[in-house]
């Protein structure tokens, strides 16, 4: 595991980003962008256009070999074995007591033989605890073998009412990835410029809010696919951006609004929980939790006042601690201050009144339903 004092790694767009004045900063063991030409900025072009992140720090692992489905089934919270091929899903990892270890997505996809293979991605501050849970319980299933291909790939987020646009302009061939279903992948050819073709395997899915779709593609086109999206009009986008984006989506961050801590009914994920589906790590643990009942849940807040709410702002009922933020920020679709947090059940209805203490000031709030945000839907 990368410590404080080892060097941060680089993606393979890092000269890109510094290129086009991107402020880098740590995160995650790696030296990333934070922002571009301004956080508000990236944002409205997200929400109005298009914007391009690089997500090339998440953690890209290959699961293949006879047993593979089964393999992951014992350790994801969705079903593998009726996952069609190219198709994906989201859930997540457990300890064996609940404990959310990371959050995922698992395509299914063929090798250029017709064998199965999986394409797992975790968070950047996951993969090794990943690897290190799937190594622990491979031994069960001979015949499984898992890669990990992060530092060999780039990943990149084009998201925004305008992403397949821009995409389909750079596919060579029909049928073009605007025909991919959300959560659905395939592979495609793109124009890099210069005569030059790669292919990238893109998959119909984000961490915006928005539409759009996340290309990897090998490490070594990274830098010409990322240069023709700018091109194309596409904003380059930073962390600053993708965590206000997701948070006015409503969508949880691991390490901060999810840990194994706290478990995925806990964090009002259970629809991304098969219980049905079989054994899998933590699944006893879960139903235990069903049988006795939730004693806190997570919930959404939209400040009433004015004031933005920051991570580890105590949340209050009447003057009494009852809980922490775990992530808030401004929302400019709103224009007032959101966040996210566990409550006691008994606080958690949408509707009911708190206060967050922002730095001494408490300011009142509203428990919202999650998400914040929806794009508008398209005719």
């Amino acid at each position: 595991m990368t410590s404080d004092s080892a060097p941060l790694l680089r993606t393979a767009l890092y000269d890109s980003h510094v290129a086009v004045g991107g402020r880098m900063v740590p995160f995650a063991g790696w030296e990333m962008p934070v922002q571009y030409q301004g956080v508000i900025a990236e944002v409205k072009a997200v929400r109005s256009d298009v914007g391009i992140f690089d997500v090339s720090h998440m953690g890209r692992l290959n699961v293949y070999g006879s047993g593979a489905a089964s393999f992951m089934d014992s350790l994801v919270t969705f079903s593998v074995k009726t996952l069609a091929t190219g198709r994906a899903r989201y859930g997540f990892i457990l300890s064996d007591s609940g404990g959310i270890l990371d959050d995922v997505i698992l395509y299914h996809t063929q090798f250029d033989d017709g064998s199965d293979l999986l394409r797992l991605v975790c968070n950047a501050s996951n993969r090794f605890a990943v690897i290190g849970w799937m190594d622990q319980n491979a031994a069960a299933f001979p015949g499984v073998t898992f890669n990990d291909h992060t530092y060999e790939t780039a990943l990149i987020a084009i998201q925004g009412p305008r992403a397949l646009q821009v995409v389909d302009g750079l596919c060579i061939d029909d049928p073009k990835p605007s025909t991919l279903r959300p959560f659905a992948a395939d592979t495609f050819p793109f124009d890099l410029g210069d005569d030059v073709h790669a292919e990238g395997f893109v998959g119909r899915t984000g961490y915006t809010g928005e539409d759009g779709v996340e290309i990897a593609i090998d490490a070594a086109h990274a830098p010409r696919l990322w240069e023709a999206l700018l091109a194309a009009g596409a904003a380059p986008c930073g962390l600053g951006a993708r965590d206000v984006l997701r948070l006015e989506a409503g969508l949880r961050l691991h390490g901060s609004d999810m840990d194994l801590t706290t478990t995925p009914l806990e964090a009002a994920l259970e629809r991304f929980v098969n219980m049905d589906k079989g054994i899998f790590h933590g699944r006893d643990a879960l139903e235990l939790q069903e049988e006795d009942g939730l004693r806190r849940r997570f919930v959404g807040f939209r400040l009433l006042g004015g004031g933005v709410p920051r991570h580890g702002c105590a949340i209050l009922h009447e003057g009494q601690f009852i809980g922490e933020v775990t992530s808030g920020t401004y929302s400019p679709i709103l224009d007032t201050g959101i966040a996210m947090g566990y409550v006691p059940a008994d606080h958690s209805a949408p509707g009911q009144t708190v206060q967050i203490d922002l730095r001494g000031r408490p300011v009142e709030a509203e428990v919202a339903e999650l998400p914040f945000y929806r794009r508008p839907k398209t005719s």
